[in-house]
């Protein structure tokens, strides 16, 4: 069923006034013929008033009706900042308060609708999609000879700033503290181990010490027996790095965590060494050859990944559209992480709906007092004039009804 406009409602409002003005000079006119008419007249006049009162009423909201400047009337523009502060006060009171807020979130469940949204088809592909947009805009911007330089001259700064043997003391002790360093100490070595236990690559360095051994061609032993013993040297090394990964208490394991505990120490403590360190840094900050290195570094980072990101099939994209997915599959599988985020957000939330409820409350107010009072009036009156022209109608037929019950009553009495 179409909809009626505002306009029309009005028309249909005005329609009901005037025909009760037309039946109610008929019923008046014929009255005297027969005493029905005296109802039809009491019926169509008190409708004439009911309309006319809520014709009133309803103008009254928006403007003064018939541009007479009578006492509480165009109650809306009249009141409008009032109106602002009540509507604030009303969205944070009723909509905003920190119990309500709180109660939203944990029925919401921040983690569950979070991994939702990450495993469904295409939105880690939008998500990579945008931040490669935006990234491909900060290169366009960053790929200029001022950024350059500036890249430049800062990374430079910095490291010259930088304290580099007592900073990588403190790195190799939080490292190695409580031996937190063993399990990767364990998993290099025995990658190291598995890298060199390769017949090809045995056979090289056999081959390479033989021929470096010098004294063994004076006996003829660098063809045969040097690389014999080369070869039982190069088992030997793998076997023992082997054996390193595999005993926390070996020998050679325990020389090297006291070399490292004493250079730890003495990164920290030792003024000579920390000395030859910064003249060397300094040293290198001095070559023209690094401010050159890390202005082609900068460049060459930035012309990458501007090409990867200028391609249909970047690569770029599709790792973060791939580590998203990822996350999403690994919070839908973790009960415990997606808690945790649940429980992070209930905690954070409070401080933030204090701390931001109150600007909400003045922003809702400043903007209503931003508003022209003459469009706000007419963007009310479109979005709920039409609903208020019922009250008209309403009230032309309900006047009516009362009217004529009042009549039907005095004629009873009088008949009485």
């Amino acid at each position: 069923m179409t909809t009626l406009s505002l306009g029309q409602m009005k028309g249909i409002a005005l329609g009901l006034l005037a025909g009760a003005a037309a039946l109610y000079a008929l019923a008046s006119w014929l009255q005297p013929l027969h005493p029905a008419w005296g109802y039809v007249a009491a019926f169509s006049e008190a409708a004439m008033v009911g309309a006319i009162a809520d014709w009133f009423a309803v103008v009254a909201l928006f403007r003064h009706p018939l541009g007479l400047p009578i006492p509480h009337t165009a109650i809306i523009p009249s009141n409008k900042d009032r109106i602002g502060r009540n509507l604030a006060s009303f969205i944070v009171a009723n909509f905003l308060s920190t119990r309500q807020v709180l109660e939203k979130l944990k029925r919401f469940d921040p983690g569950a609708r979070l991994a939702g949204w990450l495993v469904a088809p295409g939105h880690a592909e939008t998500v990579a999609g945008h931040l490669g947009a935006t990234l491909r805009y900060a290169l366009g911007a960053l790929d200029d000879e001022r950024v350059r330089q500036f890249f430049r001259a800062t990374a430079l700064e910095a490291l010259d700033r930088l304290d580099t043997a007592r900073l990588a003391g403190e790195w190799l002790g939080l490292l190695s503290h409580e031996q937190r360093h063993r399990p990767l100490l364990d998993a290099l070595l025995r990658k190291l181990a598995d890298l060199l236990d390769n017949d090809e690559l045995k056979a090289r360095l056999a081959e390479v010490i033989a021929t470096e051994v010098k004294y063994l061609r004076f006996v003829g032993l660098d063809n045969v027996a040097g690389r014999f013993a080369t070869t039982k040297m190069v088992a030997g090394t793998i076997r023992l790095i082997g054996e390193m990964a595999d005993d926390p208490a070996h020998p050679l394991r325990g020389e090297f965590e006291a070399f490292m505990a004493g250079l730890v120490v003495r990164l920290k403590n030792d003024a000579e060494l920390q000395r030859r360190i910064e003249a060397l840094k300094n040293q290198l900050l001095a070559n023209p050859a690094l401010g050159a290195y890390l202005l082609g570094l900068w460049s060459d980072i930035v012309r990458w990944l501007q090409a990867d990101l200028n391609g249909d099939a970047s690569v770029l994209r599709a790792h973060v559209a791939t580590a998203f997915r990822i996350v999403g599959e690994k919070l839908q599988a973790d009960l415990g992480m997606r808690t945790w985020i649940n429980e992070q957000l209930l905690a954070a939330a409070p401080q933030w709906i204090e701390r931001y409820r109150e600007d909400i409350r003045r922003y809702i107010v400043a903007r209503v007092g931003d508003w022209n009072t003459e469009e706000m009036t007419d963007e009310l009156e479109r979005n709920i004039g039409r609903d208020l022209q019922f009250i008209r109608v309403n009230g032309t037929l309900v006047g009516g009804l009362v009217g004529l019950s009042i009549h039907a009553v005095t004629e009873l009495s009088r008949a009485a």
